[in-house]
């Protein structure tokens, strides 16, 4: 199986698209891009959005050759409705889009909907089901909370297994902080996890202390029950640029149990390019009139 992290925050943008390859499948999760409108009480830097860019032309290149997409849930970092023509004649597996949803992805939704027309091949609503492509499994949990409530929404989450090995990805679940979100990554027992990690860059007023505990005490039980040997840690949490003496516990205990916790970035071997977290900073080195 080859699973490549597309775009990331470690990465220098909103996002956390993935491509997974199989023998059987070539399929594209969450393909969309964003930036933070305003951070630092700053709106995005010209460094980042020619980041942007340059990562949504890297995401169509995967999509054109993809034959499957999954699209978790309807923020616009994990999906895009207004270049909607990459999904032609693709097959699209899409979080439901009026069951356990909230108002604002509700409308996001039904305009998605609309856009994409007669465009796919088939939409599937994907909430807890699973499918099968020749030697590989598909599967998605059934919706649980993005982030610590469903203020916010629902996502689901992504298992792909080819019969060797299992990858999960998580999508949005700020944590994992909650049971219903690290119930489905323990049954599953993946090998390669992909998860949004723990909201830290609003510790105290939007994320508690008690919640980013609960999240550690999740990732170290999820290393410890399955026989999982990368955990990658990302998007929310790499808005954080001292995301890793947050995380200091899990570290730890991934290097005694050897399990491997990393950026996006450095799964692929790349620098970590933390373009939101500094962004004080890139105004102040390159101020923009």
């Amino acid at each position: 199986m080859k699973v490549i992290p597309l775009a990331f925050d470690s990465f220098g943008a909103r996002s956390m698209c993935t491509y997974v390859e199989t023998k059987d499948v070539k399929m594209v999760i969450d393909p969309a891009v964003s930036l933070g409108p305003k951070r630092f009480k700053l709106p995005p830097h010209p460094i980042e959005l020619r980041k942007e860019a340059e990562l949504w032309e890297n995401i169509k290149k995967y999509v054109e050759k993809a034959d499957l997409i999954a699209i978790t849930h309807f923020h616009y970092d994990h999906h895009n409705p207004e270049d909607v023509e990459i999904f032609r004649g693709k097959k699209i597996f899409l979080k439901h889009p009026k069951e356990n949803i909230n108002l604002s992805q509700r409308n996001r939704s039904a305009f998605f909907i609309k856009q994409l027309g007669d465009l796919p091949d088939w939409i599937e609503y994907a909430d807890g089901i699973g499918k099968e492509f020749e030697n590989t499994t598909i599967l998605f949990s059934p919706p649980v909370y993005h982030g610590t409530s469903n203020k916010l929404g629902y996502v689901i989450e992504v298992i792909v297994d080819d019969g060797k090995e299992r990858f999960l990805y998580s999508s949005d679940v700020e944590g994992p902080s909650l049971e219903m979100q690290v119930d489905f990554m323990v049954e599953q027992n993946p090998k390669v996890v992909f998860i949004d990690g723990p909201m830290t860059y609003m510790l105290g007023y939007r994320y508690s202390h008690k919640s980013l505990g609960d999240s550690i005490n999740n990732l170290v039980m999820l290393s410890e029950k399955t026989d999982v040997e990368t955990i990658v840690i990302d998007h929310h949490l790499t808005r954080d640029i001292n995301w890793r003496n947050k995380m200091i516990e899990l570290f730890k205990r991934g290097e005694e149990i050897g399990v491997k916790i990393q950026s996006a970035a450095e799964y692929i071997g790349i620098g970590e390019s933390l373009l939101e977290a500094r962004r004080k900073e890139l105004y102040s080195k390159s101020p923009v009139s």
